[in-house]
């Protein structure tokens, strides 16, 4: 005999085996038991959430020649024709492949005869938003008024492609998304038929990944027990069936994303490419582990939304310090993006990788938004910080501290020697110039070292790329400006450079603004 899959093998028979539905299966018990039944139902709601089931089990209801409490005895000839789908009271019908006016033609032509045997026609429309508009306009009549005998089930995933016409003509329910312990209890009661043993915590993590469907989470668990026929399953095989990943995973990648730290990125989704994990599905549940830790640090009482154990949400809560809310936004915000980019892209893992570098340095937010500004800021105040810690270090470390008279000497000795005279103009006021140039250009600033290039001009030296871009990002837009904001202030035209070297080179040259003294003022 054939196998069948266990989302058809455990398909619900009556009301009180549909799980998570309450509040629509009690109204329809009750609408059999009090013979209050419409002529016309719509039922709404995501994949897999037991719109199909329920229709059916409606249809049997009605018919049923025993019912039990509102519920089909499924033991009378109606019942057992209806599950074998030999009645021909039940009529199923796909408005995906028969969509057009056509077909609804044939419907009003068939509903005009009533039922062979049983009280009810039952007609099931499943996907009724793909009807064409003149297919809704051809049914509207019928479905206004049909015969006694005759009812209408309209089920749908999109209920906002159903015309108001429609709506108006229906009963309306919403399936609502199924809770993860009801998918569990539910996992472990077939898992205890099919005498499959399982971890509880894999089981979870199944329901969890079915997202409120019982349908794939049923789907997901035949999965996993087909790769590992006659042995247990454990949280780490359906990790590895299902190619997800751990939550270690996303811990350890956002602490990185909170340092800055490109290269652990790079290497944890580089990791997970030779793993076969899936990307999409990396960044999906990446999401809302940063939308975990978004709750937490907007209140203290998050942690009550969160499907964690006590362990994993202490680990949450210390890391939701390590970044601010609007940070966490961005992260969601570009990462959302990104999925939405590599769904048919062919290059996923280069795209990926480009948007973590993108996070991990707020200065290449294309849309510089005001968050991306604030952490550029914040990440530059802390490497200022810490240059200053390592000079403060490096003084206390000296023994002997220079004299006055020598280090002036070792300044003149470094300096070059015809020091054009519209650069000392533009050192004399530069902190004029920075007052003028504003925030957040006076921190880059702050952050250059003032020499004179081979050519005469002023060039502001970095250590960091990233530094740099702020003047040349734009066409040089920043570089412009500054370059205005001199010649405004000292009445000429003043040309200035930028340039990024590394760290040894830099230290070649000296800052000309600390080490020229005008009127007995040092500017720094």
């Amino acid at each position: 005999m054939a196998y069948t899959a266990l989302y058809r093998k455990f398909r619900p028979g009556e009301f009180d085996e549909v799980k998570g539905q309450e509040h629509i299966v009690t109204t329809l018990k009750n609408q059999i038991q009090t013979e209050r039944i419409g002529h016309a139902y719509l039922f709404c709601g995501t994949r897999g959430t037991g719109k199909t089931t329920v229709a059916k089990i409606l249809a049997k209801g009605v018919n049923c020649l025993n019912p039990v409490d509102g519920n089909p005895c499924n033991e009378c000839e109606m019942c057992k024709k209806i599950n074998s789908q030999t009645s021909m009271n039940v009529i199923e019908i796909d408005a995906a492949s028969n969509n057009g006016v056509a077909n609804i033609r044939d419907i009003i032509d068939e509903v005009q005869y009533s039922p062979a045997e049983g009280r009810y026609k039952v007609y099931i429309i499943d996907e009724v938003h793909m009807l064409s508009t003149g297919a809704f306009n051809a049914l509207l009549k019928t479905l206004e008024e049909p015969p006694s005998y005759v009812i209408f089930i309209l089920a749908t995933t999109e209920p906002h492609k159903i015309p108001i016409t429609i709506h108006s003509r229906c009963q309306r329910y919403d399936f609502r998304r199924i809770s993860i312990d009801t998918i569990t209890d539910r996992l472990r009661d077939l898992a205890d038929r099919e005498q499959v043993q399982a971890e509880e915590k894999a089981l979870r993590y199944i329901a969890k990944a079915a997202d409120g469907s019982m349908r794939d989470a049923l789907s997901l668990l035949d999965q996993c027990i087909a790769f590992y026929p006659g042995q247990e399953l454990t949280y780490d095989k359906a990790l590895e069936v299902l190619g997800a990943v751990d939550t270690s995973v996303y811990s350890k990648i956002f602490r990185f994303l909170a340092a800055h730290d490109v290269m652990g990125c790079i290497k944890v989704i580089d990791e997970m490419t030779i793993q076969g994990r899936d990307l999409g599905q990396f960044l999906s549940e990446f999401i809302w582990y940063l939308r975990g830790l978004l709750l937490l640090e907007a209140s203290e009482k998050g942690g009550e939304l969160l499907d964690v154990s006590a362990e994993q949400l202490a680990i949450m809560k210390e890391e939701s310090a390590l970044a601010s809310g609007d940070e966490l936004i961005r992260l969601i915000r570009i990462l959302s993006e990104l999925i939405s980019g590599i769904r048919y892209s062919s290059q996923k893992r280069v795209l990926v990788e480009v948007a973590f570098i993108k996070l991990c340095r707020p200065q290449m937010d294309e849309e510089q938004s005001l968050t991306s500004l604030e952490l550029r800021i914040g990440e530059l105040e802390r490497r200022m910080e810490h240059e200053v810690v390592m000079r403060e270090s490096s003084d206390d470390s000296t023994e002997v501290e220079k004299a006055p008279g020598k280090q002036e000497e070792k300044a003149t000795a470094i300096v070059p020697k015809a020091l054009p005279e519209d650069i000392k103009a533009v050192i004399a006021r530069w902190n004029e110039i920075c007052n003028l140039f504003g925030q957040p250009g006076v921190i880059y600033l702050n952050l250059a070292k003032k020499i004179v290039s081979e050519n005469g001009a002023l060039l502001l030296q970095f250590t960091d790329r990233g530094d740099e871009q702020y003047f040349t990002q734009n066409e040089g837009a920043e570089l412009t400006a500054l370059q205005n904001v001199i010649s405004g202030l000292i009445g000429k035209e003043v040309t200035v450079e930028t340039r990024t070297v590394e760290s040894q080179v830099d230290d070649q040259y000296a800052d000309i603004i600390s080490m020229i003294h005008f009127d007995n003022i040092e500017y720094k």
